[in-house]
């Protein structure tokens, strides 16, 4: 390396940065010195001792000195503190003189503690190395183990690290929550990159994948956002799995957009705007509305089906919705859908055609299982606006809408409790997420309300739409004596999902032919309200206002309608319901619409006997929305 400035004045150079630092910390009332190991650990109990060899590891991560003697000569980031003509300021000179013309090349050795490192030999290697911002260095790693404590997070976090690290053998890898470490395992499980031996997949990975993202995404500004690059890579990982190299033009290309939406994936993660209020999509303001008058908009949407309308009662259902707005809005949209398209990983490329190719201006694909390559989508096409059915989170390019459907679950579950003679009722599931979860828990509430001796016995699918399975699962339920079913899939009459598009509904058994008797109930959507509620927003700026924050970041929505806006309602066969029970129906269904009961209202009590909800109080939205436990009159039958 050429020298630009004499040896000496690089070390006045570093010597002054280093009391600037150490005398702002000190005004700060801060101690300016290095940080050192054996004043941290006087009061810890290290209970393993582990030589774990040479690694290269990175130099932000050496945050101080072994010895409390050593830590007086450095400021707090290594910097030098001595005078030049001292001993120490004499070897500092010839250590630097050694990096510029040949390299550092003898290891440094260190105490590994939390994932941080202390410098036991080599702290002038370290301070000339950080003084020319060098990335990494070669060490020999001694590792303090700290006695496990489930009530330190750190730890607790430590321990998932050490587990990643038993098998991965990665050292420079750190992540901010153990729950993230299992994830990344798994995206590494299947990873076999083509013509690398199966033992040295990992350090493959984290040359050619891992530190070239670091690379690119500190690069474009992520050392300001306050997770660690393992946590921003996950996001990246989840999206496009683990590739065998990194594409860096393509990283690089999509950087600023997944920066965007790491803003909002840090250790407290932004709260969500969840819009349970439709009204709030129908306001604009009179500036709006001239603008709207003057230069009337036109926009084209685009819808993406799983299914067709003829297989499908939820597709169906979509259908309806859009031929509702086109009816509503006429000229102001035009439409497109595609449908069939596959649930799974080449989701992504036929959705990315499909509004390149249509040069939409809104996207709602219609399906959850839709939720990456949607994101996906966003992420790379920013000036589409898309809108994800999903109950789960959204994110900063993606919004998500969804109906509040323990609404109509809490209605049908009435009915089941009403008319079910053997107290048992049977409900199949998809998989226990959190809409799910919350959809059984007011089924099993609404049954409760009517029936206090009603037990809801839950089975699962395991699988979006498995016609086949679910009503196997079904018959099992019926085996046990179950006389009432809720059930996605079973069979019914088609005048009845021609009118609502129904996917779902509660049934009564024949005890003899243990086949369905009657259909009595069905959630029901209309996305035609949903829908034409969004569009509005869209077509009279309301939805941007909305999404647009004073800070000019892109704030995070997620519209969450129920009863009272129209977008869900409840199918019933009131023929065949006890008069009583109807009345009920139409009483609570007025008392929710009007906010004066709810569903959640306390107490409520898990099936392990825990108090979930105080008596009086109702459940916030983002507790419902991430809802984890099962009423006390639920049974889980299948896993």
């Amino acid at each position: 390396m050429e020298m630009t400035m004499t040896l000496r004045e690089y070390y006045e150079d570093a010597k002054s940065k280093g009391k600037k630092e150490y005398n702002r910390l000190k005004a700060r009332g801060k101690s300016g010195h290095l940080s050192s190991l054996d004043g941290l650990l006087k009061d810890v109990d290290i209970v393993g001792t582990v030589s774990l060899g040479n690694y290269e590891i990175p130099l932000h991560k050496i945050v101080g000195t072994y010895y409390h003697a050593r830590r007086m000569l450095f400021s707090k980031s290594f910097f030098p503190l001595e005078s030049d003509t001292s001993e120490f300021g004499l070897k500092w000179i010839e250590v630097c003189r050694a990096h510029l013309e040949e390299g550092i090349r003898d290891s440094i050795k260190v105490y590994e503690y939390l994932n941080f490192y202390y410098v036991m030999e080599g702290n002038k290697r370290v301070s000339v190395l950080k003084y020319f911002d060098a990335a990494s260095v070669h060490a020999e790693i001694i590792r303090l183990i700290p006695k496990f404590d489930p009530e330190d997070e750190d730890i607790v976090n430590y321990y998932a690290f050490l587990e990643f690290f038993n098998t991965t053998k990665l050292v420079s890898i750190w992540l901010s929550k153990p729950r993230r470490y299992k994830r990344l395992l798994s995206y590494l499980e299947d990873y076999s990159p083509v013509d690398v031996k199966p033992e040295d997949k990992y350090l493959h990975f984290q040359k050619y994948v891992y530190h070239p993202f670091r690379t690119i995404y500190l690069a474009a500004g992520g050392q300001s956002l306050p997770i660690t690059t393992g946590d921003a890579f996950l996001l990246y990982a989840k999206l496009y799995k683990i590739p065998d190299y990194l594409d860096e033009p393509q990283a690089k290309q999509i950087m600023p957009s997944l920066l965007k939406e790491l803003t909002n994936y840090g250790e407290e993660e932004e709260e969500l705007d969840i819009v349970t209020n439709s009204d709030d999509m129908e306001k604009s303001t009179i500036l709006d509305a001239l603008t709207a008058f003057i230069a009337p908009k036109k926009i084209s949407v685009g819808f993406v089906y799983a299914r067709n309308t003829q297989s499908s009662g939820w597709t169906y259902s979509h259908d309806l919705g859009k031929k509702y707005v086109e009816e509503t809005f006429k000229d102001q949209i035009t439409t497109g859908i595609i449908d069939n398209v596959p649930e799974d990983d080449t989701a992504y490329d036929v959705i990315k055609a499909f509004a390149e190719e249509g040069d939409y201006d809104v996207v709602f694909t219609t399906s959850e299982v839709f939720r990456k390559a949607t994101l996906k989508c966003a992420i790379e096409l920013p000036k589409i606006k898309f809108f994800s059915c999903s109950g789960n989170r959204p994110y900063v390019h993606m919004s998500n809408y969804f109906g509040r459907t323990y609404e109509p679950r809490f209605l049908a579950g009435i009915i089941a409790g009403a008319m079910t003679e053997s107290n048992l009722i049977g409900y199949t599931a998809t998989d226990p997420n959190s809409e799910v979860i919350s959809s059984i828990n007011a089924f099993a509430l609404g049954a409760k309300l009517v029936n206090p001796k009603a037990e809801v016995l839950v089975a699962w699918t395991g699988e979006w739409n498995n016609p086949k399975k679910s009503t196997n699962i079904s018959e099992k339920l019926i085996e046990m004596g179950a006389d009432m079913i809720s059930n996605k899939n079973l069979i019914v009459p088609r005048e009845v999902t021609w009118d609502y598009g129904v996917y779902a509904m509660l049934c009564d058994i024949n005890p003899e032919t243990k086949l369905p008797k009657n259909y009595l109930a069905a959630p029901i959507w209309k996305w035609g309200k949903f829908y034409e509620k969004i569009i509005t927003s869209i077509l009279n700026g309301t939805y941007q206002r909305m999404i647009s924050s004073s800070n000019n970041a892109q704030r995070i929505i997620n519209f969450w309608w129920g009863l009272n806006a129209g977008v869900v309602d409840l199918y019933a066969a009131e023929e065949l319901i006890p008069r009583d029970t109807v009345k009920l129906l139409g009483l609570m269904k007025e008392m929710i619409i009007s906010e004066q009961y709810h569903p959640f209202t306390g107490p409520v009590y898990d099936n392990k006997g825990q108090l979930q909800i105080e008596k009086g109080v109702v459940p916030t939205p983002e507790e419902i929305m991430n809802m984890e436990w099962f009423a006390d009159n639920v049974k889980i039958i299948i896993q």
